[in-house]
């Protein structure tokens, strides 16, 4: 997949060109003679993901805020030993919300909120790094007592090799293009004048689903992860030369 962008500065006058310099972030004035070619080149390359997040929760009632949370932590308890039985590693398990709430029913009678006690919820995120284990992990997690799951949502844990392809399509297409506009305006080439990138992911959307234990069948939830890929757009400058 690709997109690009283009703007030509024709001017036949004399231009410079501001260039960060990285290392002590002034810019360098490159002084270009011909007109400017500006193009931006966007390409993504896709790979299979190695690594799949899931999240997995607990949610419990009770008529007050301490049982609401004694028996959320008893329930969230089994979940992340099962999670640990599982094989998972410490650094790959993490808390991303505790609530607490009070919860009310309206009467439509009295016309009021009628108080009927509280919720508490816990739940935990999950790197899993062989996304072959995707479908059971979550099965576990809803044996274990988790009553609502999320995700997965899939990555690369290493996308440099796929990043570098991606950087190379977009450049090469780019001085291919900026080479055609020079040619057809009458010049012979171009000159690199400047060139910037920005990196980001492309990953399918994860999805939300709620289970519990007494839905789940003998078989364990099927999970495809498909591909990611790794977007880079390049930005460069090109001068026209004779």
């Amino acid at each position: 997949m690709n997109r690009q962008s283009l703007a030509i500065a024709a001017a036949a006058a004399s231009a410079a060109v501001a260039v960060p310099a990285a290392a002590s972030g002034a810019e360098v004035q490159v002084t270009s003679q011909g007109p400017l070619v500006e193009l931006s080149v966007t390409e993504t390359v896709k790979a299979r993901p190695d690594i799949a997040e899931v999240s997995a929760g607990v949610t419990t009632q009770a008529p007050t805020a301490v049982e609401a949370m004694r028996a959320n932590a008893q329930a969230m308890d089994k979940v992340v030993q099962r999670i640990r039985a599982l094989g998972i590693a410490a650094d790959d398990v993490q808390t991303t919300g505790i609530n607490l709430g009070a919860q009310y029913d309206y009467d439509q009678t009295a016309q009021r909120q009628v108080f009927r006690g509280y919720q508490a919820s816990n739940r935990v995120s999950v790197t899993l790094r062989d996304v072959k284990r995707t479908g059971p992990v979550l099965d576990a997690l809803v044996a274990a007592g988790a009553t609502d799951i999320g995700g997965p949502s899939f990555s690369i844990d290493d996308d440099s090799a796929p990043r570098a392809q991606a950087r190379k399509a977009a450049f090469d297409r780019a001085q291919a293009q900026a080479t055609e506009y020079a040619r057809w305006a009458g010049y012979t080439g171009v000159r690199l004048l400047s060139i910037s990138e920005n990196v980001s992911p492309v990953r399918p959307m994860p999805y939300e689903r709620a289970m519990v234990a007494s839905q789940m069948d003998a078989k364990a939830t099927p999970v495809e992860p498909g591909l990611v890929g790794t977007t880079v757009n390049v930005a460069v400058t090109f001068e026209m030369t004779r």
